[in-house]
């Protein structure tokens, strides 16, 4: 059975906008990467779903997180695909990451969090420098939340 990938477009670009925004062209490229190692992958963008602030699996009616969390939970790999603004991770990237405190008090019959034995990536883009400081606070919040960090995990492409 292939693996398979799952990446969150956290860009601040709407989705209708017709421009492909560079984090639509990085994750194309890590999944293209992928591709050749026989993962199959998907790309949805954050933005075409309402994500209600909270640190709950579900924030009740309109909130469509569970859907996402469904999909990040299903894949073997995640992609977390962000820019950077401010020198920081977009409001967009670090809400996703709000919503997946739920997995701390979320555990198996094994006492694991949902995310255990689920690998995540991080993909940056950005006009600045600050790409290794978005990558620490990306992945040290995905470690938290129980994914496995892999050596050389995050990409990044500084725009000129």
């Amino acid at each position: 059975m292939p693996l398979t990938a799952f990446a969150l477009n956290c860009s601040l670009k709407a989705s209708n906008d017709r421009e492909k925004s560079s984090t639509d062209r990085l994750l194309a490229d890590v999944l293209a990467a992928l591709m050749q190692y026989d993962v199959k992958g998907e790309i949805v963008r954050a933005l075409s779903h309402d994500i209600k602030p909270g640190v709950l699996s579900d924030m009740g009616e309109g909130d469509d997180w569970p859907k996402l969390r469904k999909k990040i939970l299903a894949a073997d790999i995640f992609v977390l695909g962000l820019p950077i603004w401010l020198g920081q991770p977009s409001s967009v990237a670090k809400r996703v990451l709000e919503r997946m405190d739920a997995f701390l008090e979320e555990t198996d019959d094994r006492g694991r969090m949902p995310a255990a034995g689920k690998v995540a990536l991080v993909a940056i883009v950005g006009n600045e420098d600050g790409a290794h400081h978005c990558h620490a606070e990306c992945f040290q919040a995905l470690n938290d939340v129980g994914f496995t960090i892999p050596a050389n995990g995050g990409v990044y492409w500084v725009v000129e």
